[in-house]
């Protein structure tokens, strides 16, 4: 059997989200490539696929620049230890590295140069902060699988080949979203306010957010008595969300749930949410949201200068304006993002309007990233298993 009906896949993906994209690239290869093989760095939703992860995804779950000098060393030996396997021992007919930039961009700059060809799922936001990694990207990749239509001709303009995919999660989530069912499914009330609560996946953000959003549910609570509160919890982070739980106040208005995020987003109102893809999955799920976040002071100054437009939350970015609010780093308080969830909730014509205007601005966004992107990827990636046999 030949590569071109059986290509060997090396694969990264770090953290949850970056499972979760990688799974559904590799619903597009087993359909091209029923007999493909792939292996590498990757979490459940890969292994389900028939995935061999040498190394768990959550190894690669660290965000923020103190918080990477922390586990530089670990990564650094993850890291090399790949790069030698896929140089000498299991190299792979293509290389794609999916999302985690500050992992996967080096990795595929040593490949590229050992002759493996790479591919990069999700570029980096280098048109909003960062740019210097437009440079990485030049070096590191053979082709970048974009998934926001504007991306392509800005790569274009530095020499990097690009090809738009559509974002995969607006083709999983559903174009108007069943409240009712999702709440049959967690156990909600079809009735009640319902606010879900997403501190992040990482440990460093339950650390960082999840005392501080327990907090501001307590002061929510106090202003809407009958609020619920939904929490979808990393399995592996279960333990420290409810520890933070326990100490809030809130704990018996919570529901918290193993994983589940998309019911979570279907079932709520409104979502009180750490700023990253998740905030996409809600804008998905025309879900009003207050978006937040905090790091490490130091790593809050060396990011702050890098920032290249006035928005850090993607809903903001593709919109091009501020539709939700964003209380980052100082901003993030519990009476400020109380106060804003509130606005969201309240039974006022005003609040209802606001609301319907941003479900309206959502479903847009929604159709304007909605692709087939599991075949155009798989695409994408069999022409460059062929220009590299070329």
């Amino acid at each position: 059997m030949s590569r071109s009906d059986a290509p060997r896949l090396a694969m990264v993906a770090g953290e949850v989200s970056g499972d979760l994209l990688a799974g559904l690239l590799l619903d597009g290869v087993r359909q091209r490539w029923p007999a493909a093989r792939a292996a590498g760095i990757g979490g459940p939703q890969m292994q389900q696929r028939g995935f061999e992860a040498w190394w768990p995804s959550e190894r690669l779950s660290v965000f923020g620049y103190v918080e990477v000098l922390r586990h530089y060393r670990g990564l650094l030996a993850v890291r090399n230890q790949l790069r030698d396997r896929l140089l000498r021992a299991d190299r792979p007919d293509v290389f794609i590295g999916v999302d985690a930039p500050d992992f996967n961009l080096d990795l595929e700059a040593a490949l590229r140069a050992g002759g493996i060809p790479t591919v990069h799922f999700v570029s980096p936001s280098f048109w909003a902060w960062r740019p210097e990694r437009v440079r990485k990207l030049q070096r590191s990749c053979d082709h970048v699988l974009c998934v926001f239509p504007f991306e392509p001709a800005l790569l274009a303009r530095h020499g990097v080949a690009a090809s738009y995919v559509g974002h995969p999660l607006a083709s999983v989530i559903p174009p108007v979203p069943d409240r009712a069912a999702a709440r049959a499914a967690l156990g909600l009330p079809d009735d009640a306010t319902v606010v879900a609560i997403l501190p992040g996946s990482r440990a460093s953000e339950i650390h960082q957010l999840a005392a501080l959003f327990f907090e501001a549910a307590r002061r929510v609570r106090q202003a809407m008595p009958g609020v619920r509160f939904v929490v979808p919890a990393v399995p592996a982070l279960r333990e420290r969300i409810v520890r933070a739980l326990a100490a809030s106040g809130v704990a018996d208005a919570t529901l918290v749930v193993d994983g589940r995020s998309h019911a979570v987003l279907a079932a709520c109102d409104a979502t009180l949410i750490a700023s990253g893809t998740a905030t996409l999955e809600a804008a998905l799920f025309q879900r009003p949201m207050v978006v937040s976040y905090r790091v490490n002071w130091l790593t809050w100054k060396i990011m702050a200068p890098k920032q290249l437009q006035p928005w850090l939350s993607l809903p903001n970015i593709l919109c091009g304006e501020f539709v939700v609010p964003e209380l980052m780093q100082d901003r993030a308080r519990p009476q400020a993002l109380a106060d804003e969830l509130l606005a969201w909730l309240e039974p006022s014509d005003a609040a209802r309007a606001r609301v319907a205007a941003l479900r309206q601005r959502f479903a847009a966004l929604h159709a304007d990233l909605r692709r087939d992107t599991p075949t155009l990827a798989a695409e994408a990636i069999d022409r460059v298993i062929h220009a590299a046999d070329r």
